[in-house]
């Protein structure tokens, strides 16, 4: 074998092993993805009762109930169309009130209560995920007030200094 061919094997097993290195990254990065729904996305799209998943939306006012024990909370989250029922064992945030945006990770029960693992609640007036924003205007419930989703909640639009 000369030394052109010795190089040009060398080569292309380096190529090789990058390729399967790439391959090895990209299917943890994909195993490990978590996707943003909507309430009505749940509704309108099989998915897998197993599979990790986030949803987004407003509170439903008045669908905030607390277990006897204090640990568990089941709650609504509604994107203006669809509603669905979140069950989560822990300490919600202290920005978590019924009406404000609402972020849930979990898993969808073959039951269709949402199963969550972890809460976020919105941290600013202005702010909201751009998935909730998208799902809102869809559903006709996004006002253009600065898009303060805080007059979905009837209350007065954010003050913006």
């Amino acid at each position: 074998m000369t030394r052109k061919q010795q190089r040009l094997g060398l080569l292309g097993l380096g190529m090789a092993a990058l390729a399967g290195a790439t391959a090895l990254v990209l299917s943890a990065f994909s195993s490990n993805l978590v996707f943003f729904y909507s309430p009505s996305d749940l509704k309108t799209q099989a998915l897998a009762s197993d599979r990790l998943m986030r949803i987004g939306g407003l509170v439903e006012k008045q669908s905030v109930s607390h277990s006897a024990d204090g640990h568990t909370v089941s709650f609504r989250v509604t994107d203006g169309k669809t509603d669905v029922a979140v069950a989560y064992e822990g300490v919600l945030p202290d920005l978590f009130r019924e009406g404000q945006g609402v972020v849930a990770e979990g898993r969808l029960g073959a039951d269709g209560i949402f199963v969550a693992s972890t809460v976020l609640a919105k941290h600013d007036e202005r702010y909201m995920p751009p998935e909730v924003v998208d799902a809102l205007k869809k559903s006709g419930h996004w006002q253009e007030n600065g898009g303060d989703p805080g007059a979905l909640a009837g209350r007065p639009p954010a003050q913006i200094p």
